[in-house]
């Protein structure tokens, strides 16, 4: 089944506030996650809840997409992370459809088609930026829970391969330098 996003979600903006170091909320900023969208970081609270609306509140299974700059990408809010609150940089996309699992509508917005698809209608030249209205009425094929749940478990299959490649890449490295750093000191 084809939709647009705004059909199976609520989206709004991230919130305009300045951390104070400390508080009761986190304020969750783009540097806070890595290049893949994971959380890089121990979370502490910088930000005070007075005058913080509850609309404003993260729930769990809320998806974060980072519309702001040339890192783009999709996250979603887990309900073990620390009350929180997304910053300006993202918009909050609250699914309201049970057809949409949370981390498939992530994968969707973080696949390499979407993504090209998203920068090409970026506008400004110094920090481009995704529209609300993109991210609206951008077209996403709904499979059956079952599929997304499929698909969701082969690319975190898929990711692990990668990782374990890179990791088996780094020993590999580790131990030609160390013979060829052995060949050298033999032959003092």
């Amino acid at each position: 089944m084809k939709t647009i996003i705004k059909d199976i979600a609520h989206i709004q903006t991230g919130l305009f506030a300045k951390p104070s170091g400390m508080g009761e909320l986190v304020y969750l900023q783009s540097k806070h996650f890595d290049e893949y969208g994971q959380l890089h970081v121990v979370l502490h609270p910088d930000l005070l809840a007075g005058g913080i609306s509850e609309k404003h509140l993260l729930q769990d299974g809320d998806v974060l997409f980072a519309a702001k700059g040339t890192k783009n990408f999709a996250a979603v809010f887990e309900n073990h992370n620390e009350p929180a609150v997304a910053s300006t940089s993202f918009f909050v996309i609250r699914p309201t459809d049970e057809k949409v699992l949370p981390n498939y509508l992530a994968w969707f917005l973080n696949n390499h088609n979407t993504q090209t698809l998203l920068k090409a209608q970026a506008i400004g030249t110094s920090i481009p930026s995704i529209s609300k209205q993109v991210i609206e009425n951008l077209e996403i094929t709904l499979p059956s829970i079952e599929t997304q749940k499929a698909i969701l478990q082969i690319a975190k299959l898929r990711n692990q391969e990668k990782s374990l490649k890179q990791e088996i890449e780094t020993l590999k490295d580790l131990k030609i330098n160390h013979q060829l750093l052995q060949a050298i000191n033999y032959e003092r």
